[in-house]
């Protein structure tokens, strides 16, 4: 048996969770059956080839000749992309999606190819309404082309319970047809570790206490709201931000503004402005005293599960999937938004949210034993719940349920 992922992020061009999945979890596979990846890259270059059962080819693109708004390269890019991937021929027995980037590619390999059609949902448009500000009226299409493939998807893959929730409410798909599989994580890489290179290399003093964030400039990582909350934080630790890759310019500006309004009033703030490499991002969360993750929107959350993975206790916001990663009180605290009435996301009372942040992460940080406790107790989570390897046994197994039988 043989998949086709069909993906925009892919090594070494990772910007976010999804392809931190779609990585780890085409080499689990690759133990199982042939895996074959296209992925966003430069045109027939090789990506990665970690067996020979896993191939990767990146497709380039040539958008030198777009006149239409720049809001809008992104989708046309992503359509004339997904059309390269088909012209392409397809061998696999199963083609599966990554991202709305990607569905449309998936919806005529299943029409064109006729084999069956998987579909993760590693979020949806219709709950991450900022995406407007990104890609113009290109977010209608984003929300058309995923809606269509998640009705015509033979299997979808949720990567939490909330996440099948917000599928069945959302979309007219029948609940036999939707499958939770979790994310997971590589025990073997993420795991605690004493060296301090990193730390030295952005300017953070290994020898004080700090919170730390990871995660991309994008308003559902919720980033504005955890630097709002720096004037409430005590004294005598210092706040890491491992925060690159703005979805735009506004909010790169806006981020800008905060950290320098940030920086003014409170030393040892360090904000590492790129993306790090897994090693330097594994000693960042090692070391950290307490990671946040203040995400408005987050379908499963990664990076806490890395965070555990690395024995630091987590202080993250009640909303998803992290509710099904993060036990408060077992493995670090759950926030609420302090959300209004009128609208479940753009709503968020941001005084209240970022108040209440600080004050877990200040109850944290004043007792060590605490952190350790619940840092422990997340790495025994993260290796009873979240093996890479359990869950592309899921996998496999929910593809050879799609697998037709062969003609005659």
């Amino acid at each position: 048996m043989k998949t086709l992922f069909l993906t925009n992020e892919y090594p070494p061009t990772i910007y976010g969770g999804a392809g931190v999945h779609v990585d780890y979890l085409s080499r689990a596979l690759a133990k199982l059956m042939t895996v074959e990846v296209r992925c966003y890259g430069q045109a027939g270059r090789e990506e990665r080839v970690a067996t020979t059962a896993l191939n990767a080819t990146g497709f380039g693109l040539d958008a030198g000749s777009y006149t239409a708004p720049k809001k809008l390269h992104p989708v046309f890019g992503a359509v004339q992309r997904c059309l390269d991937w088909n012209t392409t021929a397809i061998d696999a027995d199963v083609v599966h999606l990554h991202t709305w980037y990607t569905h449309l590619g998936g919806i005529m390999a299943k029409l064109n190819y006729g084999i069956p059609m998987v579909l993760t949902v590693h979020s949806l448009e219709p709950l991450r309404p900022w995406k407007r500000e990104q890609l113009g009226g290109g977010y209608d299409f984003s929300c058309w082309v995923e809606k269509t493939a998640i009705e015509m998807a033979d299997a979808v893959i949720a990567v939490s319970a909330e996440t099948k929730a917000d599928v069945l409410r959302i979309f007219n798909v029948p609940a036999d047809r939707v499958q939770v599989i979790y994310n997971g994580i590589d025990l073997d890489e993420y795991r605690r570790v004493t060296t301090t290179a990193a730390l030295e290399k952005y300017g953070v003093d290994p020898r004080t206490p700090y919170v730390l964030f990871v995660g991309r400039i994008t308003r559902q990582k919720g980033i504005i709201h955890l630097v709002n909350a720096i004037k409430h934080l005590a004294p005598g630790f210092q706040v890491v931000l491992c925060a690159g890759a703005p979805d735009t310019p506004e909010i790169a500006a806006e981020m800008q503004a905060a950290v320098a309004a940030a920086q003014a009033v409170r030393p040892g703030i360090v904000w590492i402005d790129q993306m790090v490499t897994n090693p330097e991002k594994i000693e960042l969360y090692s070391h950290a005293g307490v990671f946040c993750c203040p995400s408005i929107y987050e379908p499963f959350g990664i990076i806490n599960l890395e965070a555990m993975a690395c024995e630091t206790a987590v202080v993250a916001s009640a909303v998803g999937g992290i509710k099904e990663v993060v036990v408060a009180g077992e493995t670090g605290w759950l926030v609420p938004l302090a959300q209004m009435t009128e609208s479940p996301f753009e709503a968020v009372h941001p005084a209240q949210f970022a108040l209440d942040l600080a004050t877990r992460i200040n109850e944290l940080m004043a007792d060590p034993g605490r952190c350790v406790a619940f840092g422990k107790a997340g790495r025994k989570r993260a290796e009873e719940r979240f093996s890479w390897a359990a869950i592309a046994q899921q996998v496999h197994a929910l593809y050879a349920g799609l697998a037709r039988p062969p003609a005659g």
